[in-house]
């Protein structure tokens, strides 16, 4: 079954590009696309996305209150019959959104500059149960995370050793690298990237790549010093 999406965004060039851009992909599917947060509620409801690309400035609802009350983080209202897997896409890249969404329940935070490849990897990642984040998102949480990590606990030691390849993966994922850019810079297909972090995930216990970058800054493989 393709991945259903819904797109909520006041902005109608926004809307028609992404569109455009998840339309070209066989497995993804447009059910709608909707200008204001109350508008992206009643189409969450009606139509059972798998996705929901949520903008945050937006004329009623804004998306950060959409994404509580989907998840039910509002103060008392409890989540909705469906919680789609939700992505923010917005110009806004201030990090008091970016801690908003996140613990409001959303799945990826992206920045309306990010490549097409990048917008179609974060639905596929958010459909599939993990988290993408813009790459320089990722890097400035990371930044923020790994000093206070590495002076108070030890990084987790992996079930079994990283290989090398895993290692080198690792490493740029932990530079703000999509998969897609990864593969290229590795020279691997984007399947054999994907099943080495996964791999890694496995040995880590880790959710999602997020705590895969983490892990990489903590224990200093991100500087190659590990």
């Amino acid at each position: 079954m393709p991945i259903s999406v819904v797109i909520a965004d006041d902005q109608e060039v926004v809307r028609m590009g992404f569109r455009m851009v998840l339309e070209s992909q066989a497995d993804i599917r447009v059910l709608a696309d909707v200008t204001d947060g109350e508008a992206a509620l009643d189409a969450v409801d009606r139509l059972r996305p798998d996705v929901l690309l949520l903008d945050i400035r937006m004329p009623r609802t804004d998306g950060l209150e959409v994404t509580r009350r989907l998840t039910g983080r509002t103060a008392g209202r409890p989540a909705r019959e469906h919680t789609p897997r939700i992505v923010i896409v917005t110009t806004f890249d201030l990090d008091e959104y970016v801690h908003a969404a996140l613990h409001g329940g959303a799945s990826g935070f992206l920045l309306k500059d990010a490549s097409p490849a990048l917008l179609v990897e974060a639905v596929r990642a958010a459909a599939a149960g993990h988290s993408l984040l813009s790459p320089a998102v990722t890097a400035r949480l990371l930044r923020d995370l790994a000093p206070a990590g590495r002076t108070g606990r030890a990084a987790r030691t992996p079930s079994e050793p990283l290989t090398d390849r895993e290692r080198d993966v690792v490493q740029a994922l932990a530079g703000g690298r999509t998969n897609a850019e990864i593969a290229g810079a590795l020279y691997l297909s984007l399947s054999t990237v994907k099943s080495h972090l996964a791999n890694v995930q496995n040995k880590l216990d880790a959710r999602n790549r997020v705590e895969v970058a983490f892990w990489a800054w903590q224990s200093g493989l991100s500087s190659g010093t590990s």
